[in-house]
């Protein structure tokens, strides 16, 4: 639950719907496409973290199979990911609170943040219980809209205005943009999965992460598969690709349709409810990874300093603070808040590729592997490696994303090279080095959490 949390925000409610107008009902194939690529990423991460569950997740891993440059700056590159998410969901409650009490949006964004870094302060129980809340509503949501949407495409929705499968191929055919237009839809649909592997860090502080690791990232795959690929058909299937009423968003274009009043309350609701469970993911996985940064000592000491019930604070604290920074940065000035937001375009295709290549190298290293293992290795390993490839090349090549690839892999070339003169600096990291970090965490005035000690005894 925790995992379809984080995926599952606003871009499915809402944001699918700019994918739809690009590739027309084609996008059908960007959604099979990524849900494809994210099965793969999925399955080599699940080998190595129920190998070894770790908070740091595939940073960690990275760290242990390419080099501390490797996990410094994928780490960094995740974390700033994630403190974007912040600002981004808690604009988007902001605009759905200011239109319910005029009051003005960047007040509710700012309140919205302050209470969940509250929960996320409090235990780690505390930050699992509301994000299970969370995701439940959400599913719920979803479901109900797949069940109704099956009923209006097969003529039994009473009141629906549209029935059938016939915008499937009318206003222009199937693929009415073409095949670079499925190709840029893919992208879109790419970053709408971003978020599965939280499942890998939420999981390890768990009381039995290797079994938890392992149900969940099968679970997950599949019900992400179900929820946003059933929902694209549902849409594409009701409303004409080219429709105006898509632009206010791909499941109020379709609930409007089957003439379902209150629409628009209904989905102000659910994206609330989504944007702010995207947003409680957000601060929970930035402080984890900087807590598994500072742990390994490629962050500031502090944050790795944890609280009696294993929170690590000044992790949450510290990324809160620097998302709050963010939401005014975006009301003060938009547009240096617009070249943050394009920094991170192709943070995922990153990860997804330092997972790819972490898990060639960690498998070709070890003959003893994790009862999750990856298919025909190292053939799909490979194939996927060339596929992200691809699509980085694809992003170069599109106007629309070129500002995002380009200050992309100039966060990340600073970053490397920062992990770099870090390595070189101090050296190879010592073999037991991440237990030595704890070490020094719970001498800075806390002790990891919970999950962690067991797990460092089991993986000694």
């Amino acid at each position: 639950m925790i995992s379809i949390g984080g995926v599952i925000g606003a871009g499915l409610f809402v944001g699918s719907s700019n994918a739809v107008a690009t590739a027309g009902p084609a996008v059908q194939i960007s959604f099979l496409a990524a849900a494809a690529l994210v099965v793969l990423v999925m399955q080599m991460l699940g080998e190595m973290a129920v190998a070894n569950p770790d908070t740091g997740s595939f940073s960690t891993y990275a760290d242990r199979a390419l080099g501390r440059w490797a996990g410094f700056s994928i780490g960094w590159l995740y974390w700033w990911f994630y403190i974007l998410v912040i600002p981004i969901e808690a604009i988007a409650a902001g605009e759905v609170l200011s239109g319910v009490t005029g009051v003005p949006g960047w007040l509710p964004a700012v309140a919205v943040i302050v209470v969940l870094a509250g929960t996320n302060l409090l235990t780690v129980r505390s930050y699992g219980e509301f994000e299970y809340w969370f995701a439940l509503l959400k599913v719920v949501a979803i479901v109900a809209f797949l069940v109704v949407g099956a009923l209006a495409v097969l003529g039994w929705f009473p009141g629906s205005s549209t029935s059938g499968v016939s915008n499937l191929w009318r206003n222009g055919g199937f693929a009415p943009e073409g095949g670079v237009a499925i190709l840029a839809g893919l992208l879109t649909a790419m970053f709408s999965f971003q978020g599965s592997e939280i499942v890998t860090i939420a999981a390890a502080e768990s009381e039995e992460p290797r079994k938890n690791i392992k149900k969940a990232i099968r679970a997950v795959v599949w019900r992400l598969g179900l929820f946003y690929i059933g929902s694209v058909f549902i849409v594409v299937c009701l409303v004409p690709w080219n429709a105006d009423g898509l632009a206010s968003g791909s499941y109020q274009a379709v609930l409007e349709r089957m003439n379902i009043p209150g629409a628009r309350q209904i989905m102000d609701v659910v994206v609330l409810v989504a944007v702010c469970s995207c947003l409680n993911s957000a601060v929970y996985t930035a402080s984890r990874m900087a807590f598994s940064l500072a742990r390994r000592g490629d962050a500031p000491a502090a944050l790795a300093a944890t609280s009696s019930g294993g929170v690590p604070r000044n992790a949450v604290v510290a990324s809160t603070v620097i998302g709050l920074a963010a939401v005014v940065a975006n009301y003060l000035v938009p547009e240096v808040f617009g070249y943050l937001l394009a920094s991170s375009g192709a943070i995922a295709l990153m990860m997804y590729m330092v997972i790819a290549i972490t898990q060639y190298t960690t498998r070709r290293r070890q003959s003893d592997v994790s009862d999750v293992r990856m298919w025909l290795f190292p053939y799909l390993t490979l194939a996927t490696i060339a596929f992200i490839a691809s699509v980085l090349v694809l992003m170069a090549v599109l106007p629309g994303h070129r500002l995002e690839l380009w200050l992309s892999l100039g966060l990340a070339a600073v970053l490397v090279a920062l992990g770099v003169r870090l390595q070189r600096k101090q050296g190879p990291r010592p073999p037991h080095a991440e237990d030595a970090g704890r070490a020094a965490a719970v001498t800075g005035g806390g002790t990891a959490p919970d999950a962690e000690p067991a797990r460092h005894r089991v993986g000694s």
